[in-house]
């Protein structure tokens, strides 16, 4: 994936975060950046960056982006020639390893209906090794996992309530 594309990509979550339902358009996102940031790139510049006419951007440019919208600032570059998501075959055989360990904590937690419904979610995906790795990134990014859960689970006390433990909820 080239740099425009993660950048309309990154976009596109934003807006959906933002209860827009359509992607931010560029000259959203300057405003936002200028408004939340501090300062914001020019809706010209961003849109040089996207559409591939300025094939690098400068490591302030960089910084401001990841700091908007909480991504590390080296996602943002253009992945090497060659780079693939799609699994490997030696991680296909991982992948079903996880599947069993999932499977094996869904029946293990049966007494908590959310936490083994999620945990027969991510066992079901095509790719559950990848959507273990997604969470750990999603909660290794700072704020984003309250953000999302403020999306996803509007009705929670809290934006993290209802993903506690049932034990641990007040």
């Amino acid at each position: 994936m080239n740099l425009g594309d993660k950048l309309r990509s990154l976009r596109s979550i934003e807006g959906s975060l933002r209860g827009l339902g359509r992607p931010m358009t560029q000259s959203e996102v300057v405003e936002a950046m200028k408004t939340e940031v501090g300062r914001g790139l020019s809706q010209a510049y961003l849109s040089q960056i996207e559409n591939g006419a300025r094939p690098h951007m400068t490591n302030t440019s960089r910084e401001l982006l990841a700091k908007f919208f909480r991504v590390y600032p080296g996602f943002l570059v253009d992945d090497p020639a060659g780079y693939s998501r799609e699994l490997q075959s030696e991680l296909r055989m991982e992948d079903a390893t996880v599947d069993s360990w999932l499977h094996a904590g869904v029946n293990q937690f049966s007494g908590d209906p959310e936490l083994e419904r999620a945990l027969l979610s991510i066992a079901e995906d095509r790719d559950s090794r990848g959507a273990l790795l997604l969470l750990g990134e999603i909660l290794r990014a700072p704020g984003l996992a309250d953000r999302l859960a403020e999306v996803l689970r509007p009705s929670a006390h809290g934006p993290m309530d209802n993903l506690q433990p049932p034990s641990s909820r007040n």
